[in-house]
């Protein structure tokens, strides 16, 4: 697969928030523009890692709106859309796409368990069809372990059949590599993405086509390799083993802040919390020695 026809590196983008908890739009422009700056190819709004099911359809307009007049194109921005209800799913959706965004990051609704693929099925169809003729760039959202509601194989060819030329890609972020080779060779037409860094170099060798992940909000330039080339960086490895020892999220902001000298970006959205004092030591300490040991 070429560069020109990969899906490339898309920064799942944290949310800032300021103390009062409203979107810290300054400090959110100033981020996106700079992931793309240091080699991202897409920035992703609203998705996990910008803890977007916490986000209200008003606050997604005014984000994307910052993020635009701070220097990003809109066709260089994804949409995560996650919402039980069908309709503000569907207004999510169109929020993104009339600003002229490239695609939509679409979890399946993820309150509902024990669904099967019929009724994620007839959901995402009419998630589709609400959209109309603007609906494109859909990345189908294999999440299970937030969602509680995995998508098939199956059901992924089925919505391809049926929305050709719409359905654009997969994102597997079960971290399951038996689970990401069924998507890949199932699946080859479409851009089978990872987001566990862990498993990218490997699944870049084996045909997937990117990544849409938290790491690139921190360090960007140590994923253009692995996902251009397909090769191992260790360092990368060792740099999310100690994010997981975290909460995610909230480990994720910790190290832009720190990137940054700004610990503006630490504050998270009930009911997650940032990390504490001790936490936020410990992972600054074990990301500066991963890359002081990487530079010597």
């Amino acid at each position: 697969m070429s560069e020109k026809s990969k899906f490339g590196l898309s920064c799942a983008l944290v949310t800032p928030f300021a103390e009062s908890g409203a979107v810290d739009l300054p400090r959110l422009a100033f981020h996106a523009r700079r992931v793309i700056e240091r080699g991202c190819d897409t920035v992703t709004l609203y998705g996990t890692t910008g803890e977007g099911a916490a986000i209200g359809l008003l606050e997604r307009e005014r984000m994307a709106g910052a993020v635009v007049a701070g220097g990003v194109e809109p066709g260089r921005l994804y949409a995560g859309v996650a919402s039980a209800v069908l309709d503000d799913a569907i207004t999510q959706g169109r929020i993104a796409l009339d600003l002229g965004m490239r695609g939509l990051l679409v979890a399946p609704p993820f309150y509902f368990k024990n669904v099967d693929d019929e009724a994620l099925y007839r959901w995402f169809s009419a998630f589709i069809e609400g959209l109309g003729a603007a609906a494109r760039g859909i990345v189908l959202y294999h999440i299970p372990f937030m969602t509680s509601v995995g998508l098939s194989v199956e059901l992924v060819g089925r919505l391809k059949t049926a929305f050709p030329g719409v359905i654009a890609a997969v994102k597997d972020s079960a971290s399951n590599w038996e689970g990401t080779q069924a998507f890949l060779a199932a699946h080859p037409d479409l851009h089978i993405l990872v987001g566990d860094e862990r498993l990218l170099a490997r699944a870049v060798r084996a045909g997937a086509s990117g990544s849409i992940c938290g790491f690139a909000n921190f360090a960007p330039e140590m994923l253009r390799p692995v996902i251009y080339g397909g090769a191992d960086n260790p360092d990368v490895n060792r740099i999310v083993d100690a994010v997981v020892k975290h909460p995610v999220m909230a480990a994720t902001k910790a190290l832009v802040g720190h990137v940054y000298q700004d610990t503006g970006y630490g504050p998270m959205r009930p009911p997650l919390r940032a990390l504490t004092p001790a936490e936020r030591a410990e992972l600054v300490a074990a990301f500066d020695g991963i890359l002081a040991k990487a530079a010597a």
